[in-house]
């Protein structure tokens, strides 16, 4: 009888080390693993990043500290293929997400701004299509018309071309999102090859780019609206456990292909929104009306709703208003904007 509880003892300890010794090995790799990653997404964020000339946005006193600051960020789409023949820097923006992070709720609110919508552009001192500031001066110009025209500051800024955002959706096996309806759309290669069915399914990137670009079904509203639930799944879909093997992929689809003024440090701070899961995140929409009086169609935002946006995404940075000068910036430019009908129709 001692004899077989000796052996049964033995095998016990025997079986747990094997399980300790799995554990430890475990560990091992998942650390090696995740000091793997961070070293790589280190080395990835050090060559996307790009010295912006402001310290600081002139909307704040000091530069923001994510970690404890509540901050904003702009995310820039751009089309920079060679079958548009613009190049990085010339090339229209073709997605415009505003995003606001309050450090205190660990919520965040998304604006998608229209396209076309009519705003004035200071880089060029007239009111013109919103997306052709990037055209005219990059990213800083489009910086500069964002902040007057909401009144608030961008902190940061994510600029993308089309090849990260395909290549990020295929690292991650995919998004599931709901098609609002049945269309047919260009692929990332100009080919009308994308065909997709109304209802919830899983798209790959070139499929998911078709469905954020595309507007002849219904509007630029409609359009901003699908591409926060694109940018939505996408953050869903990398929070779960399943893509964690998948980080590897998606730090290469983006290694590439985006520039930004964040710094690795200030990047690993947005991390705390995911502290307690997924983060709330509200979409908001800018209303307005098609305006085809000056023969190019532009989108011209109601002053109602674009107040009512001020006000939420003010109150949600907890910055203040400055003085309104719409009325008088109106009066300076309206005659540059009819004399430079011309000049937009050529970059159109």
């Amino acid at each position: 009888m001692k004899r077989q509880v000796k052996k049964e003892s033995t095998k016990l300890r025997t079986a747990l080390k094997v399980l300790l010794i799995l554990a430890t090995s475990v560990l091992i790799c998942a650390t090696t693993y995740g000091i793997y990653l961070t070293k790589k997404a280190e080395y990835a964020a050090n060559e996307a990043f790009e010295a912006d000339d402001r310290e600081n946005s002139s909307k704040r006193d000091e530069k923001v500290k994510p970690i404890e600051d509540n901050v904003s960020i702009l995310f820039i789409g751009v089309d920079d293929s060679e079958s548009r023949g613009q190049g990085a820097d010339n090339s229209r923006s073709d997605a415009l997400i505003l995003a606001t992070l309050n450090n205190k709720t660990k919520t965040v609110k998304t604006l998608s701004i229209p396209r076309d919508s009519y705003v004035h552009i200071p880089y060029k001192g007239f009111k013109d299509k919103i997306n052709h500031a990037h055209a005219y001066g990059g990213t800083p110009a489009t910086i500069d018309t964002i902040e007057e025209l909401l009144d608030i500051p961008v902190d940061y800024y994510v600029r993308m071309n089309f090849n990260a955002f395909i290549d990020v959706v295929n690292a991650l096996g995919g998004i599931e999102i709901d098609v609002p309806y049945s269309f047919v759309e260009l692929d990332e290669f100009e080919n009308p090859v994308i065909k997709l069915e109304k209802g919830l399914q899983k798209l790959d990137g070139s499929q998911a780019l078709a469905l954020a670009r595309t507007r002849k079904y219904d509007s630029d509203i409609e359009r901003g609206k699908r591409q926060q639930e694109i940018l939505k799944a996408i953050a869903i879909q990398a929070a779960k456990p399943s893509s964690i093997l998948k980080y590897d992929d998606v730090i290469d689809a983006v290694a590439d292909n985006m520039k930004t003024n964040m710094t690795f440090k200030e990047m690993k701070s947005f991390l705390t929104y995911l502290s307690s899961g997924m983060p709330r995140i509200d979409s908001l929409a800018l209303e307005g009306a098609d305006d085809w009086s000056t023969g190019v169609y532009y989108y011209k935002l109601n002053d109602e709703s674009l107040e009512d946006t001020k006000n939420i995404l003010q109150s949600h940075l907890g910055v203040s208003q400055t003085v309104n000068m719409d009325k008088d910036l109106d009066n300076n430019t309206a005659v540059n904007d009819r004399s430079n009908n011309e000049l937009s129709n050529s970059i159109n």
